[in-house]
């Protein structure tokens, strides 16, 4: 029998239509290019949500394509497209931004988060609204955020405790701090594009990586892996952005409508991450994968090793941001 889950997530995916449109003269065409599937996985599923919403809704004045896995172009590159006007729309992870902003890396850091309404109450806070705004200097604005889930970490021999992972290639995201978190591990660090990872993997030019179940199973990582193990070292979530010259090009009728779909599907979408993860992981484990789970010894020892990352970037990103991150575990506080 199908938990509530489960079917609710099979009902989105078979509703789900392709999301490429084409556009009548006098559109406003918006572009979102990403790096994902457009089924079973968070951001594919809202994109496909939002322009499903635009195309219905601001027919005739608006109109989205989507591309999905990195058709058009990857993370690093679709920064470049939005500012000369390629794009219109992107969400990349939000370890991609550190070549523009520095306060965005209060996500990558581990363990900052102890679960998502904990990073939810902290984007509320006057810290975190500060947060959209970080690029404005550059051209970028930032419209809100895409939940994925949390990341785990797998390599091709199990992981216990962090001491399993010294001497280990790990593929990580382009991003200092991540760096910084593998190497506290007695680890190597590899930057390497979402797409080239699975290669990767399979060759032996990287031993592990680290990643959200969705993520894993998409991309079929846990068949070139020994196992996962699941240490939920942080939040992956993306960061909408896109340029003040594409939102001047509006009315203002038209921009306020296009705002409004996006606070409108992201809120539903986001409340599908966690269901999505845990159908990925069930997934997994049907398709022959191994999860090992950590007892709270083990948990705390990896929470111990990579938590003096935290010190290393403090400057950076800044104690306040950092200061009221931490205080958003507590509801109370």
């Amino acid at each position: 029998m199908k938990s509530a889950f489960t079917a609710a997530v099979a009902a989105l995916m078979v509703t789900a239509a392709p999301a490429f449109a084409d556009c009548d003269d006098g559109e406003t065409v918006i572009k979102f290019s990403h790096v994902v599937a457009e089924t079973g996985h968070p951001k594919g599923e809202f994109a496909t949500e939002l322009a499903n919403r635009v195309n219905d809704e601001m027919n005739g004045s608006a109109c989205m394509q989507v591309f999905p896995s990195s058709q058009l172009y990857d993370d690093d590159k679709v920064m470049e497209a939005l500012l000369l006007g390629d794009v219109q729309l992107a969400a990349p992870s939000l370890s991609k931004f550190g070549a523009y902003t520095r306060v965005l890396g209060v996500f990558d850091l581990p363990f900052i988060f102890q679960d998502v309404a904990a990073m939810e109450r902290f984007l509320q806070t006057d810290e975190g609204k500060s947060l959209l705004t970080s690029m404005e200097d550059v051209g970028y604005v930032g419209l809100g955020y895409i939940y994925n889930g949390m990341k785990q970490f797998s390599a091709d021999k199990p992981l216990i405790l962090p001491t399993d992972a010294a001497g280990l290639k790990f593929r990580i995201q382009t991003s200092d701090i991540a760096a910084a978190m593998i190497e506290a591990l007695g680890a190597n660090a590899q930057k390497l594009a979402f797409n080239e990872v699975y290669g990767a993997l399979q060759q032996g030019v990287v031993d592990g990586q680290e990643n959200t179940y969705t993520n894993i199973y998409q991309q079929k990582f846990f068949e070139v892996q020994d196992g996962i193990t699941e240490t939920n070292h942080q939040m992956l979530s993306y960061f909408m952005v896109t340029t003040q010259d594409f939102l001047d090009s509006m009315d203002d009728a038209d921009r306020e409508k296009f705002l409004g779909l996006v606070d409108e599907v992201s809120t539903k979408m986001n409340g599908l991450a966690n269901d999505l993860n845990a159908k990925a992981k069930e997934d997994i484990v049907a398709a022959g994968g191994t999860i090992r789970s950590l007892d709270a010894t083990q948990r705390q020892a990896w929470v111990d090793a990579m938590k003096p990352v935290w010190g290393q970037f403090e400057d950076e990103i800044g104690k306040n941001i950092i200061d009221a991150a931490v205080a958003a575990n507590n509801p109370a506080s």
